[in-house]
Formats: C-alpha cells, structure tokens, sequence
C-alpha cells in the first residue's frame, strides 16, 4: 500500500527497520538433540532467549522489524505454512485454490480453532486482519507490503474465503505463511486497536504460546496455550506446547549474551557474533546452530538519480572499489559468506552466474574515474572536476550500525575508496534526518538487507514503482524499464521457470548498471544448551520454539 513520506515518528522507526534490518531466512536446521534419538519429549519447564534487539513495536501488522515477527510468530498462526524447500502445507487453512488469472486466492479454514479469548477463528477474522493491514489508518509498513495490490476479502461462508488482488500476485501464498499476515482475535483488534503495539495481553492470537506480560527494555513472557490442538504440518509433534513458557529477554550486549549463555543463565542466544562463535562451539555444553538467511543480501544501494552517481561509471567505479572479501572474512571469520548478487544464495531465482563475475579491481575503477572526467587530484589525494571533489554521502544511524559490525565495515570502504580518490561522508543522524536523507532521495547511497524467502524481494527493491517517497524501497530511485518489466513479470506468474529467467535477469542488470554493491550474506547464528532439543529454523531462519522442550545434561 503506498505511504506519504511525513510519517509519525513510531512509523518513521517502522519504516527506518525496513532499511536496517538483519535479513532473515534459510532452511530450516536440523532440530537441537536430534542425535539423541533415545530420548521421548518431556513436557513442561521454562525456557529463556536472548534476542539482540527489542521490537519498536509488538502490534505484527504494523512492525517491520524481523525480531518482532520472529518473537510473535509463537503468538500468531498463519493460514498456510512453508517449509524448507518452498513448499506450502495447510495450517489454519486445510485447503486453497489459486485462480488462473492470480488475482483471487480462495482459502477453506479449519473450524476447531479458537483465539486465546476463546473467539472463534472463522472467515470474518481473516477479513477484518487484512483489511485492517490494508487501512493507511493502520500505518503498515512491511504488511501491507506483503498484501500487494490487495482489494478486499469475500467472506464465501463462515469457513471460507476468497482474497482478492486488482493484478495478478503470485507471491501472496508464501506471504500468507509469515508471522505479518497472522491473525489478532476481533474482540481485541475493536477494543485495542490503538495499543496492540504495547504488547502483553492484548496481543490476543490463536498461536501455542499467550503472550502473559512485557517489561519494556527488560523481557517478555509468554506461557503455554493448553487449547492448541492446530499445529501446521510441517510441525513435529501435535496438541498444545511442550514448554510451559517462554521468556525473551532483551540483551543487546553481545558480551552479555554470550556471558549469560555459557554460565547458563539463559538457555538460547541470537545473533552470536562470528567472533564469539568458536567459544560456544567449543564448549561441551553448548550447541551452536546457523543457518544463512535468503531475502535481500546486506547491500549497498546507489542513488541513480543525481550526480555524482547518476553516472554509470562512477557507480562502476565504487563498486569494483572496495575490497568486499578481504574486509568481510577479516570481520566475520568466514560466518558471513561474500555476497555476489543482491539475492541471497538460499533465496528460489538465485543467479549463480554472478559468483566471481566482479572482483575487486582497482585499477579498473580508477580507469573508469578517469573515464568520467575526474581526472586532477587536490591535496587530499580526492578527484576533483569542475573545481568539486568527488564526494558520496553515506548517512549513518549508530544506533543501528554497531549490529554485525557494520560501521567498522563501513570504516574500512571508506579507506578503500580513498584510494581511488573518493572521499565518503557518514554523517551521524538521528532517524528523522536519516530518514528524509534516504528517503527523500538525498542521501548517495543506502545500505541495508530484506527478509524474505521469496525473491519478489527484487521487485522492493528495484521496480520502478516502489518509491521510498510513497513507502517502497527502491533507493536506486531508478526506474529502469527492464528492471520493472521483469520484476512485474515475476510478480504475475507461479511459472517456476519464468520466475527464475526473469529474476534471473533482474539480479544480473542491477549490478550491471552498478545500482547495487552486495556485501555479505548474513547468517543467523544461534548459540543453545544441550539440554535445549527440537529447536528447528524456519524458512526465514527464525527459531520455532512449538516443538521445543528440555531434556536432562550431564554438563
């Protein structure tokens, strides 16, 4: 749905987590103690997570943060699940059929599921959660991204409904399956509308944990729905949870994650540092479970529409200018593996023909520098034209920065194209300039990952009509014909061989034209006891805790 630039300042930190946030994704790992294949679940205890970051807000329909679909998906179902190849199985709907044209997807719900307030979960639901993600009132970021050219839902019968597009949208089943398009009970969405982003118990879902209380800054607990009875069919085990809570406390020292893991104040850490990842694995109590997220790789995006980088070359130029592989292996150790497309290797349409095809290259760059006319040097050792130094500005949020590194990695692409002549500016702002800075199209360049494991991430990122002014994420701010068309395309067919020639095509162009510097592909990271069995990844690399429960250790 598009979105006015002015924003509130809730949204415009929605909006500032669309462009920051850490990617998600990758097959699902193998579940925690599956080698124990001796041992039977065990019902009941409590479990603690440390996650790295706390959700802005807990209301799913309006976050853009992946943390907070990663936490609430243990509160919030989905119609359909998807499992690690990209299949799809039946969750809250038994069954569905996808019109011809891709423009109605009709849904056959199940009729024993009822919310935590023991609200029925019928037909009417679905429509008054998307509708709601659809209302601009709702101010829905990522959601109403998920939901495309959605114009309403028909209520077919109490069990079934048929969801409806003004184009064809064939990515709408694998965003059905998200946490974002998950279903709040109607009673609390009339009385709590306006404070769901709170969290604790008016978060009112059908999923195997109630979401009991939340201390801002400090945790948030969720205990065991005895209901449940409705689990999708990629899960192991049926009926309701075998833990009987789960508490997420946020701790976004990575010391401290790590120091309240291996003294086993808490039982599961996110986001271990590459750095940090050999003491959890070499620690016999300890299990340390990654896997690589797909969606949008951690890439930098370059402002096309004015100079200096609406000219090819220069763009060229930066691109083959940084040293990508020796600055990520010397900062992730090998964890975080070089990126060569703005897809992720795990995400379906992946062009493997980008591997290896633009090396760091100095020399090339400076050629094409001197290509564009920027040929004398000032006293600095800076290009200069036309009396100007060749100058980028790349604002930076420290704030947000300091996760995987990301500004001593953005230190060292400074020092490699100084040497090429360019000097790169960071100013440090708060999220109201920097939103208006890359937003409004004033920054050179933007950096930041997508999580999705569906690669109509490209159209985000590249159509035409995904503008940052209306709430897109094209911070290209091209809109090159081709790169529209064949994302357009992707968008219209389940052909799985047209999907993957067109995004195919669409990965190879951007970084032809130099829109794009892919840098890494980041790799969820989870450190876990061993007495922690049957935690599983989903597709977007998230841990699913439904199945989980706690065995006995001899450490």
């Amino acid at each position: 749905m598009p979105r006015t630039f002015r924003l509130s300042r809730q949204a415009a930190i929605a909006s500032l987590a669309v462009f920051l946030a850490v990617a998600c994704g990758g097959a699902p790992a193998e579940p925690s103690g599956a080698g124990n294949t001796s041992a039977a679940p065990v019902k009941g205890g409590a479990l603690t997570f440390a996650a790295d970051t706390e959700p802005v807000s807990f209301d799913v329909h309006v976050s853009s943060q992946d943390i907070t679909g990663a936490i609430l998906r243990n509160v919030f179902d989905s119609l359909i699940a998807e499992d690690a190849a990209g299949k799809f199985h039946p969750w809250l709907a038994e069954s569905w059929e996808v019109a011809p044209d891709l423009k109605s997807y009709t849904f056959h719900l199940r009729k024993d599921v009822k919310f935590h307030d023991g609200t029925p979960f019928d037909a009417e639901a679905v429509k008054i959660n998307f509708d709601r993600i659809a209302d601009p009132a709702t101010k829905s970021q990522l959601a109403a991204s998920l939901l495309g050219p959605y114009t309403g839902t028909k209520i077919v019968d109490p069990h079934t409904v048929t969801v409806e597009f003004s184009a064809p949208f064939a990515p709408f089943l694998q965003a059905a399956s998200t946490a974002y398009l998950g279903f709040y009970s109607p009673k609390t969405i009339a009385a709590n509308a306006a404070t769901l982003g709170s969290g604790g118990s008016v978060g009112v879902g059908t999923g195997p944990f109630v979401f009991t209380e939340y201390a801002k800054g400090q945790q948030a607990v969720f205990t065991r729905n005895p209901a449940y009875a409705w689990p999708p069919k990629t899960a192991v085990h049926t009926g309701p949870a075998y833990l009987d809570k789960l508490t997420v406390r946020f701790l976004p020292e990575a010391s401290v994650r790590v120091g309240s893991l291996t003294s086993r104040q808490i039982d599961v850490a996110a986001a271990i540092p590459p750095a940090n990842a050999g003491t959890i694995d070499g620690n016999a109590a300890l299990t340390l479970l990654n896997a690589d997220y797909p969606g949008g790789n951690y890439s930098i995006y370059l402002n096309a529409s004015k100079a200096p980088l609406n000219d090819e070359k220069v763009r060229k130029a930066l691109q083959r200018g940084l040293d990508i592989d020796t600055n990520v292996k010397a900062l992730y150790f090998g964890h975080f593996k070089r990126a060569w497309s703005p897809l992720a290797p795990t995400t379906p349409g992946y062009n493997t023909a980008l591997e290896n095809s633009w090396p760091y290259d100095p020399a090339l760059a400076n050629q094409l520098l001197d290509e564009a006319g920027w040929t004398a040097r000032d006293a600095d050792g800076y290009r200069v034209k036309d009396g100007k130094r060749l100058v980028v500005d790349w604002p930076l949020l420290p704030a947000q920065y300091v996760r995987d590194q990301r500004d001593i990695l953005g230190q060292a692409f400074q020092a490699d194209l100084k040497k090429i002549g360019v000097e790169v500016k960071r100013p440090q702002a708060d999220i109201g300039t920097y939103l208006e800075r890359v937003y409004g199209g004033k920054a050179d360049m933007a950096d930041y990952s997508w999580s999705r494991f569906e690669p109509d991430v490209l159209w985000l990122l590249f159509n035409g009509a995904s503008r940052p002014q209306e709430g897109g994420q094209n911070a290209t701010f091209l809109n090159d014909p081709d790169l529209t068309k064949w994302t357009d395309q992707g968008r219209a067919t389940l052909d799985e061989a047209v999907r993957a020639d067109v995004y195919g095509r669409t990965q190879q162009r951007a970084v032809d034209l130099a829109l794009v510097i892919p840098v890494y592909t980041q790799s969820q990271v989870l450190g876990l006891g061993k007495q922690v069995r049957g935690l599983t990844l989903d597709a977007n690399a998230w841990p699913l805790f439904y199945d989980v429960w706690l065995g006995k250790t001899t450490q």
